[in-house]
């Protein structure tokens, strides 16, 4: 049974007695205030943009405010319940935690932090590929389980690895993000001109990869030969005059990469993996037919994230995959596009019941999660909301988010007459835009 949220309630309330409020903001406008005032305008930019215009960062805020809860009345509805089983493994809550890169921008512990808050609130992460931490260290703390993203690069090597660190470690599935295969056009960070992962920040998935190190010391190889063969007079560059920036952002490089920092400093191997790390990051090439080839590859169950159209859930089926994640990356990958709620009904219809069907893209609250399972999926992955709180109380904060996420999503299944999500009822869907469409 989910734990009643007058539970959470109650013990927001008696701690106002004593003075005590919540660590974090309880609501997503206020939480994410909050949050932009301790983020740094490099980290806030990163975690709140998204592609172009963010016309489908609103889209997908927008969809949810179409969709209305009915309340229904005198149903007793004293318990509820909102378990749900996703491959053989009892969830208590069908809430999971969405994968998100470069946390090291956000908070010194990173998804060290993550996992422990997830932890203590009983849900499971998806350890981002992006991650500060490697998989390795993440997952012992990740005590409500663990699943892994992968984002396939061009080496298949890497990607063997990859699968291979996630079964060892003890990973329940395996996550590959399909709408990533080159980076979408977000002006908030092209503005500042950052990229985290050109500063050593959410690669140590990668840094502490066997393969990859052999890659990052094949590229070290490299630049030192091509160093040896034009070091003659008539062939020689003038070495740019290092600017202030450039020399904070070798520090930054160094200070990241695995080992002393002194060592690191002095070495070509930090930069080295930076400049590996951008080259075989993504591969724009994917296809259908390196899908086919996962089920020779790993033990783990497949969710293929980024699924918008039920031809693509079909086939996705059909090459073995054993769940889909439908997901606009949260509007960060295509502006203008389909809002992740309004494709989830169709893709849950193709999928028919044959494999779970998990929402991310615009999570906001518990009445956001309510309104999700009712239309369809079987869990949704939360994902910026849990990021403002590790960056205001670092594992509590991403603990309390989650807490009052499921907080609401009990109360609000109490009030609309509903001891399951499939009790709930919603108003005939409305075509007609919101008068006003919440950012973020």
């Amino acid at each position: 049974m989910t734990p009643s949220g007058r539970v959470r309630q109650d013990e927001v309330y008696r701690g106002g007695i004593t003075g005590r409020r919540p660590v974090v903001p309880t609501a997503f406008p206020a939480l994410e205030r909050r949050a932009r005032r301790v983020m740094s305008r490099r980290a806030h930019a990163y975690v709140a943009g998204g592609a172009g215009s963010e016309e489908t960062v609103r889209a997908n805020r927008a969809a949810f405010e179409r969709h209305r809860i009915v309340p229904r009345m005198l149903r007793g509805v004293g318990e509820r319940d909102t378990s749900v089983e996703i491959f053989g493994h009892r969830h208590e809550h069908p809430l999971l935690l969405a994968p998100i890169g470069a946390c090291d921008l956000v908070h010194r512990r990173a998804d060290l932090a993550v996992a422990e808050g997830a932890a203590h609130a009983g849900v499971t992460m998806i350890v981002s590929n992006q991650a500060g931490h490697p998989s390795e260290e993440i997952a012992p703390r990740a005590t409500a389980g663990w699943w892994s993203q992968l984002y396939w690069s061009t080496s298949d090597d890497l990607v063997d690895s990859f699968l291979a660190r996630a079964e060892a470690a003890g990973a329940g599935a395996v996550v590959v993000t399909l709408d990533t295969t080159t980076l979408g056009w977000r002006p908030r960070d092209l503005d500042l001109g950052h990229l985290p992962f050109a500063r050593g920040l959410g690669i140590a998935q990668y840094t502490s990869d066997p393969v990859f190190a052999r890659l990052t010391q094949e590229t070290a190889d490299r630049a030192s030969d091509a160093k040896r063969s034009g070091a003659g007079p008539s062939t020689r560059r003038p070495s740019p005059t290092p600017t202030p920036a450039a020399v904070r952002t070798l520090l930054e490089i160094s200070r990241h990469h695995p080992g002393a920092f002194l060592d690191n400093l002095r070495s070509p191997l930090p930069r080295a993996a930076v400049e590996t790390f951008l080259r075989v990051y993504s591969r724009p090439t994917l296809s259908w037919d390196d899908i086919a080839t996962l089920r020779s590859r790993t033990r783990l169950p497949v969710v293929l994230k980024g699924v918008l159209h039920p031809d693509d859930a079909r086939r996705a089926l059909d090459h073995g995959v054993d769940g889909v994640l439908v997901s606009n990356h949260g509007g960060r990958q295509v502006d203008g596009g389909v809002a992740a709620l309004d494709a989830l009904p169709g893709v849950a219809e193709a999928v028919d019941g044959r494999a779970p069907v998990l929402l991310d893209s615009g999570i906001r609250s518990g009445s956001d999660v309510a309104r999700a399972l009712a239309l369809g999926a079987t869990a949704v992955c939360l994902g910026r909301p849990w990021v403002y709180g590790l960056a205001l109380a670092g594992a509590a904060g991403v603990s309390q988010v989650i807490r009052d996420v499921l907080a609401e999503l009990d109360l609000t299944l109490a009030l609309a007459g509903a001891r399951t999500v499939a009790d709930l009822e919603l108003a005939p869907f409305a075509t007609a835009e919101p008068a006003v469409q919440a950012r973020g």
